[in-house]
């Protein structure tokens, strides 16, 4: 299965990211980070992690992430 990437990407006034550089940059992250957490979680679960567990782990990293633009976690 493949993580398709949003068909959009929304800045913060919520118009859509247009340059085409940064869209392929968005396209190739994105695509990057859907394989690196779909090897992590297939790696987790095969070592014997309840998949609800690792998917709350994955979700907490994420809430947790902090922001380039504050300085801080998010929350």
């Amino acid at each position: 299965m493949t993580i398709r990437p949003p068909a959009n990407w929304a800045q913060p006034d919520g118009a859509p990211v247009s340059c085409r550089e940064k869209l392929k940059v968005l396209a190739k992250n994105h695509a990057e980070l859907a394989q690196t957490m779909q090897d992590v979680f297939d790696d987790a679960v095969l070592m014997g992690v309840d998949e609800a567990a690792m998917r709350g782990i994955i979700d907490d990293m994420v809430r947790h992430l902090a922001s380039p633009r504050r300085g801080r976690l998010t929350e």
